[in-house]
Protein backbone atom coordinates (compact mmCIF):
# COMPACT_ATOMS: atom_id res chain seq x y z
CA UNK A 1 0.00 0.00 0.00
CA UNK A 2 1.36 3.16 -0.90
CA UNK A 3 2.20 5.39 1.94
CA UNK A 4 0.15 8.95 2.63
CA UNK A 5 1.76 12.18 3.19
CA UNK A 6 1.25 13.03 6.86
CA UNK A 7 -1.13 16.39 6.77
CA UNK A 8 -3.75 14.18 4.79
CA UNK A 9 -3.67 11.48 7.91
CA UNK A 10 -3.64 13.92 10.24
CA UNK A 11 -6.52 15.89 8.46
CA UNK A 12 -8.56 12.52 8.00
CA UNK A 13 -7.82 12.05 11.85
CA UNK A 14 -9.30 15.41 12.49
CA UNK A 15 -11.84 15.13 10.50
CA UNK A 16 -12.69 11.56 12.10
CA UNK A 17 -12.47 13.41 15.44
CA UNK A 18 -15.19 16.30 13.85
CA UNK A 19 -17.68 13.99 13.04
CA UNK A 20 -17.52 12.13 15.99
CA UNK A 21 -18.48 15.52 17.80
CA UNK A 22 -21.17 16.21 15.96
CA UNK A 23 -22.91 12.91 16.04
CA UNK A 24 -22.30 13.32 20.03
CA UNK A 25 -24.06 16.58 20.15
CA UNK A 26 -26.82 15.50 17.83
CA UNK A 27 -27.69 12.72 19.58
CA UNK A 28 -27.71 14.17 23.42
CA UNK A 29 -29.46 17.03 22.44
CA UNK A 30 -33.43 16.55 22.91
CA UNK A 31 -35.86 17.49 20.13
CA UNK A 32 -37.29 21.45 19.93
CA UNK A 33 -40.61 20.35 18.96
CA UNK A 34 -42.41 19.76 21.65
CA UNK A 35 -43.51 21.94 24.87
CA UNK A 36 -43.63 20.20 27.93
CA UNK A 37 -47.52 19.51 28.86
CA UNK A 38 -48.58 20.60 25.21
CA UNK A 39 -47.15 21.06 21.51
CA UNK A 40 -45.86 23.54 18.53
CA UNK A 41 -47.68 23.40 15.01
CA UNK A 42 -45.82 25.17 12.53
CA UNK A 43 -48.91 25.56 9.76
CA UNK A 44 -48.17 26.28 5.85
CA UNK A 45 -48.76 29.83 6.03
CA UNK A 46 -46.16 30.24 8.39
CA UNK A 47 -47.75 30.76 11.23
CA UNK A 48 -46.35 29.09 14.92
CA UNK A 49 -49.14 28.00 17.41
CA UNK A 50 -48.09 26.90 21.09
CA UNK A 51 -50.75 24.26 21.82
CA UNK A 52 -52.01 23.49 25.11
CA UNK A 53 -52.12 19.77 26.47
CA UNK A 54 -56.16 19.74 26.58
CA UNK A 55 -56.76 20.52 22.93
CA UNK A 56 -58.87 23.28 21.47
CA UNK A 57 -57.45 26.77 20.58
CA UNK A 58 -54.00 27.55 20.29
CA UNK A 59 -52.62 29.18 23.61
CA UNK A 60 -50.74 31.88 21.07
CA UNK A 61 -49.67 32.06 17.60
CA UNK A 62 -46.67 33.79 16.14
CA UNK A 63 -46.60 35.11 12.86
CA UNK A 64 -44.94 37.32 9.61
CA UNK A 65 -47.93 40.13 11.79
CA UNK A 66 -46.53 39.52 15.01
CA UNK A 67 -47.87 37.55 18.19
CA UNK A 68 -51.48 36.82 17.93
CA UNK A 69 -54.20 35.46 20.17
CA UNK A 70 -56.68 33.28 18.93
CA UNK A 71 -59.03 35.52 20.20
CA UNK A 72 -59.65 38.27 22.65
CA UNK A 73 -63.05 40.19 23.64
CA UNK A 74 -63.45 43.41 23.47
CA UNK A 75 -65.64 45.86 25.16
CA UNK A 76 -68.57 47.47 22.69
CA UNK A 77 -68.66 51.16 22.94
CA UNK A 78 -70.75 52.17 26.24
CA UNK A 79 -73.75 54.51 26.41
CA UNK A 80 -72.57 57.79 27.59
CA UNK A 81 -76.39 58.62 29.15
CA UNK A 82 -75.75 58.39 32.76
CA UNK A 83 -79.73 57.71 33.56
CA UNK A 84 -79.20 54.39 31.05
CA UNK A 85 -76.34 53.18 33.22
CA UNK A 86 -76.88 49.93 35.38
CA UNK A 87 -78.66 51.05 38.58
CA UNK A 88 -79.96 50.23 41.80
CA UNK A 89 -82.33 52.33 44.34
CA UNK A 90 -81.66 49.05 47.05
CA UNK A 91 -80.20 49.80 50.30
CA UNK A 92 -77.86 46.37 50.26
CA UNK A 93 -75.04 44.94 47.37
CA UNK A 94 -77.45 44.32 44.04
CA UNK A 95 -75.70 43.30 41.23
CA UNK A 96 -76.39 45.50 38.33
CA UNK A 97 -73.87 44.18 35.56
CA UNK A 98 -72.84 40.75 35.25
CA UNK A 99 -70.00 39.36 32.47
CA UNK A 100 -68.87 35.77 31.80
CA UNK A 101 -65.43 35.86 29.86
CA UNK A 102 -62.92 32.72 29.02
CA UNK A 103 -60.02 33.29 30.97
CA UNK A 104 -56.57 33.60 29.21
CA UNK A 105 -54.18 35.64 31.47
CA UNK A 106 -54.33 35.66 35.29
CA UNK A 107 -54.51 39.37 35.53
CA UNK A 108 -57.37 41.70 34.50
CA UNK A 109 -58.24 45.65 34.47
CA UNK A 110 -61.32 46.88 34.62
CA UNK A 111 -62.31 50.75 34.85
CA UNK A 112 -65.74 51.37 35.16
CA UNK A 113 -67.37 54.74 35.78
CA UNK A 114 -69.96 54.98 38.37
CA UNK A 115 -72.45 58.05 39.59
CA UNK A 116 -75.17 59.31 42.12
CA UNK A 117 -78.25 61.07 41.59
CA UNK A 118 -78.46 64.33 43.30
CA UNK A 119 -78.24 64.23 47.21
CA UNK A 120 -77.57 60.15 46.76
CA UNK A 121 -74.54 58.37 48.31
CA UNK A 122 -73.75 55.21 47.87
CA UNK A 123 -70.70 52.14 46.75
CA UNK A 124 -69.54 50.02 43.84
CA UNK A 125 -67.80 47.27 44.22
CA UNK A 126 -66.56 44.30 41.72
CA UNK A 127 -67.23 40.50 42.59
CA UNK A 128 -65.16 38.00 40.58
CA UNK A 129 -66.01 34.43 40.86
CA UNK A 130 -68.08 35.65 43.64
CA UNK A 131 -65.46 37.61 45.69
CA UNK A 132 -64.79 40.88 46.45
CA UNK A 133 -62.15 42.37 44.30
CA UNK A 134 -60.58 44.76 45.57
CA UNK A 135 -62.39 47.68 47.83
CA UNK A 136 -65.29 49.32 46.77
CA UNK A 137 -65.31 52.71 45.90
CA UNK A 138 -67.79 56.00 46.50
CA UNK A 139 -70.07 56.12 43.75
CA UNK A 140 -69.20 59.44 41.48
CA UNK A 141 -65.87 57.65 41.70
CA UNK A 142 -64.27 56.07 38.74
CA UNK A 143 -62.76 52.16 39.77
CA UNK A 144 -59.66 51.94 37.91
CA UNK A 145 -58.31 48.52 38.85
CA UNK A 146 -55.71 46.09 37.52
CA UNK A 147 -54.69 42.81 40.05
CA UNK A 148 -54.91 38.73 39.30
CA UNK A 149 -58.10 37.42 39.10
CA UNK A 150 -56.83 33.68 39.65
CA UNK A 151 -54.35 32.05 42.15
CA UNK A 152 -54.21 28.73 40.24
CA UNK A 153 -53.83 29.80 36.84
CA UNK A 154 -52.76 26.67 35.40
CA UNK A 155 -55.95 25.07 36.98
CA UNK A 156 -58.22 27.84 35.63
CA UNK A 157 -57.00 28.64 31.92
CA UNK A 158 -60.12 28.72 29.70
CA UNK A 159 -62.89 28.48 32.52
CA UNK A 160 -65.48 31.11 32.47
CA UNK A 161 -64.62 33.95 34.80
CA UNK A 162 -67.70 35.50 36.10
CA UNK A 163 -67.31 39.37 36.47
CA UNK A 164 -70.10 41.38 38.74
CA UNK A 165 -70.41 44.91 39.48
CA UNK A 166 -72.60 45.84 42.21
CA UNK A 167 -73.78 49.18 44.03
CA UNK A 168 -75.88 49.77 47.02
CA UNK A 169 -77.39 53.22 48.08
CA UNK A 170 -76.21 54.53 51.65
CA UNK A 171 -78.27 57.56 51.84
CA UNK A 172 -81.96 57.71 52.58
CA UNK A 173 -83.25 57.68 49.25
CA UNK A 174 -81.63 57.87 45.27
CA UNK A 175 -79.83 55.88 42.57
CA UNK A 176 -76.43 54.75 42.45
CA UNK A 177 -75.06 54.47 38.51
CA UNK A 178 -72.26 52.65 37.20
CA UNK A 179 -71.00 51.78 34.08
CA UNK A 180 -68.06 49.17 32.93
CA UNK A 181 -66.12 51.48 30.31
CA UNK A 182 -62.84 48.95 29.83
CA UNK A 183 -61.98 45.58 30.66
CA UNK A 184 -59.07 43.38 29.73
CA UNK A 185 -56.89 40.53 30.63
CA UNK A 186 -53.33 41.09 31.09
CA UNK A 187 -49.93 38.35 31.21
CA UNK A 188 -48.94 39.12 34.88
Amino acid sequence: MPQLPEDIIDRLTAMERRIQQLSTAVNSRPALNRVAGGGVEITDGGWLHVLPSSGGSAVFSVGAAGLARPWLAMLPPQDTTVARWPQTTATAWTTIAVSQNPLWQPSMRLQVRSSASAGATGSVRVLVDGAEWGDPVPAGTDLDRTATVTDDFDADLGNLLRVEIQATVTSASGTVYAQPQLMYGLGN
